[in-house]
């Protein structure tokens, strides 16, 4: 694996510990830099499925429940909340490639936190490997991985599995 040569830019919003803050409870929280950290080495291992480019940036936005069912009922039709959505700048049927200069916008991620918590004690592991684990979807998803059948959603768990096994949340 060679080193990814450009930047990545990742705006990480975390709605979710704004409002929960406001509201007297803490929450089990990733620091920017680590999200930075794991998202560029993320995009260092998948970079053949990365357009050629100066830089990178994408947006991680953490929610709640409420939030991400109001956007899943817009965009996808489903009026429940979700775990994960991904909304992959290149996939923009009118998406206008940036000049050569600049940096490509990759898209958005938005994860419920509320969900995230839910799964994580169902599976019995963390609140930080579920949302790790949600992130690596939703960054899949951005670089137009999919799993319509069985074998690509298995392919895709496979990578994901390999992503947080890059950041010490997987044993290898």
């Amino acid at each position: 694996m060679a080193d990814l040569m450009v930047p990545v830019e990742v705006d990480i919003q975390d709605l979710y510990a704004e409002n929960k803050l406001l509201e007297g409870f803490a929450t089990a929280q990733i620091s920017l830099e680590s999200w930075q950290n794991w998202i560029e080495r993320w995009l260092e291992f998948l970079q053949e499925d990365l357009p050629p480019a100066p830089g990178y940036e994408l947006s991680l936005r953490l929610t709640d429940d409420h939030e991400i069912q109001a956007l899943n009922a817009q965009y996808r039709f489903q009026d429940k909340p979700t775990d994960v959505l991904a909304f992959a700048a290149l996939e923009v049927e009118d998406f206008a490639p940036a000049p050569p200069e600049m940096p490509v916008y990759l898209g958005d991620i938005v994860i419920s936190v509320d969900t995230a918590t839910r799964q994580a004690s169902e599976r019995g592991h963390s609140l930080e490997f579920e949302l790790a684990w949600l992130a690596s979807h939703g960054l899949l998803h951005l670089l137009g991985w999919d799993h319509p059948d069985e074998d690509s959603l298995s392919e895709m768990l496979n990578q994901q599995a390999l992503l947080l096994e890059m950041i010490g949340l997987i044993s290898p």
